[in-house]
């Protein structure tokens, strides 16, 4: 009997949901393997979970009698408690799908325990071609599936060696309701799933979905029923009543929450319905005052036609009058316009020996200022090394002035610290930077490869490269002119045998490049 009265409101609710839009419901299509089950006889099943809980493993056991229809006994382990898929997830269900797309709530799979848990469910469905799958769900009476996917049947195994007829693609529906991201759903908490009654849970759940749909507006009763029957639940179990009692109490709530959200639905349809006719109705008044202003605008434009045809009558008349003065207009009108044509020639020749001019004078002027630059950048050189070499060994390359930064400066040969006396020589590496305003800089850290994978030298080699740049740049060196790079252990410049040469690649090259274009 309670079995019978669980899918009497399932289907109440399937009708409902699918009647209406303005849960923001959307059917998402998704693909499984259906298996059809002899009669007779028992069929093996395993089941997979999805790649997000791997560890759940499930397996059921299922025959179809000509009596009963299809028994399902499942078992499921490793399950991991629902709320951790994301707020509004109460339980687990068990459904059979359809090769049409028809849905079947086998029932409720119970938690067994406050962690990962097994459980046992033996149900019965009238289907007998089918595919199974364990969603998580806000509470047990759902209607349809949701996106939180747990497990799925594998193929299946007879008992007897018969091949079982499968059907590999079949599509259903799958609830993606706005519900899971309204900021209005409830949040189960670890603390919540270990202390409070799992049918409690989904109670409030069911009374949030609800309130979601509209009910607080359209099924006020029943909202108030389902919330006053979820508060005796709750005022039951922290007096300690029985668990019995308090189920009851709480299943009832859920059954009289679905009850509200159908029972709103429905009404805001035939509110949506009645809102429609009326628009309807309006514009109907509308498009017949328009055909009665179309007719009145007719005549009109019939009595303005026969005016505007004398008028023209008249045109024509006075155009031939005109037809001489037009023809000497015409004539003074070439004249004119040959004559400025000319006269646009002139001032465009004008226009571009300015441009010409202007462009010589620009390139003057750059080639003065690169000079100058450069000439800057000669006088200064001496005195930008001889502050260099307070930082570390200087030699001049292609690239510019190189400063090779010692090993001293880091507080070991492994780590991105700076060594207690690194403070004076990165002031001057930025005093020197900002005094000689027409070099931009580049930062380049190398190791050895002696340990370390390639990725770890490389966030080594970064790290190095990145302190100096940071230290120089509170400094006031402005962060346009830097760049720092980690070379790794790509670019040695002596062979990784002996600790000397190790220490040789394990260097900070600061490379000044003079800006002069």
């Amino acid at each position: 009997m309670k079995r019978s009265i669980l899918i009497a409101l399932s289907a109440l609710f399937v009708f409902v949901t699918a009647a209406s839009s303005a849960l923001a419901q959307v059917d998402v299509p998704r693909r499984t393997t259906a298996i059809t089950y002899p009669l007779d006889e028992v069929v093996a099943v395993q089941f997979r979970g999805t790649t997000r809980f791997p560890k759940m493993k499930g397996e059921a056991r299922i025959r179809r009698t000509s009596r009963n229809g299809t028994q399902v006994e499942l078992t499921v382990s490793k399950m991991p408690r629902p709320f951790e898929l994301g707020a509004g997830y109460a339980t687990y269900v068990l459904w059979a799908i359809g090769p049409d797309g028809q849905v079947d709530n086998l029932g409720e799979i119970k938690r067994r325990g406050y962690f990962e848990f097994d459980s046992k469910i033996t149900v019965t469905t009238p289907l007998q071609t089918f595919a199974l799958l364990i969603t998580a769900e806000p509470h047990f009476m759902v209607s349809r599936p949701s996106q939180a996917i747990m497990m799925e049947n594998l193929s299946p195994v007879s008992t007897s060696g018969k091949r079982i007829a499968t059907t590999p693609a079949i599509q259903y529906f799958g609830n993606s309701s706005d519900y899971f991201k309204d900021s209005r759903t409830p949040e189960i908490a670890e603390l919540d799933y270990s202390k409070t009654p799992s049918t409690i849970l989904q109670a409030k759940q069911a009374v949030a979905l609800a309130r979601f749909a509209g009910a607080d507006n359209d099924a006020q009763p029943e909202l108030t029923e389902a919330e006053a029957l979820l508060k005796d639940a709750e005022d039951s179990w922290r007096a300690g009543r029985a668990e019995e009692q308090v189920d009851i109490l709480a299943r009832r709530s859920i059954s009289t929450a679905v009850k509200a959200e159908s029972t709103a639905v429905v009404r805001k349809n035939a509110r949506d319905k009645r809102n429609e006719q009326v628009r309807t109705d309006a514009e109907i008044r509308a498009a017949e005052n328009k055909v009665t202003d179309a007719n009145g605008q007719i005549t009109e434009l019939q009595a303005e036609l026969a005016a505007e045809t004398r008028r023209r009558e008249l045109a024509e008349r006075d155009a031939m009058s005109y037809s001489g003065q037009v023809k000497d207009l015409r004539d003074e009108n070439g004249r004119l316009r040959d004559e400025l044509a000319r006269t646009k020639s002139d001032a465009e020749n004008a226009k571009n020996q300015l441009a010409a001019l202007q462009g010589e004078n620009q390139n003057f002027r750059s080639e003065r200022d690169k000079q100058e630059r450069l000439n800057r950048i000669q006088a200064g050189e001496a005195g930008l090394i001889s502050n260099l070499k307070r930082v570390g060994t200087v030699s001049k390359s292609d690239r510019g002035i190189v400063v090779t930064v010692p090993e001293s400066f880091w507080s070991g040969p492994r780590v991105s610290t700076f060594a207690p006396n690194a403070d004076a020589r990165l002031t001057a590496l930025a005093d020197a930077i900002n005094g000689n305003p027409d070099y931009n800089v580049v930062i380049e850290s190398h190791t050895d490869d002696a340990a370390g994978t390639r990725d770890q030298l490389q966030a080594f080699t970064n790290g190095r490269a990145q302190a100096i740049l940071s230290r120089i740049t509170s400094l006031n060196v402005s962060a346009d002119r830097v760049r720092a790079s980690g070379m790794g252990a790509s670019l040695p410049v002596a062979l990784n045998t002996t600790a000397a040469s190790r220490a040789r690649n394990r260097r900070v090259q600061i490379i000044l490049t003079p800006n002069v274009n």
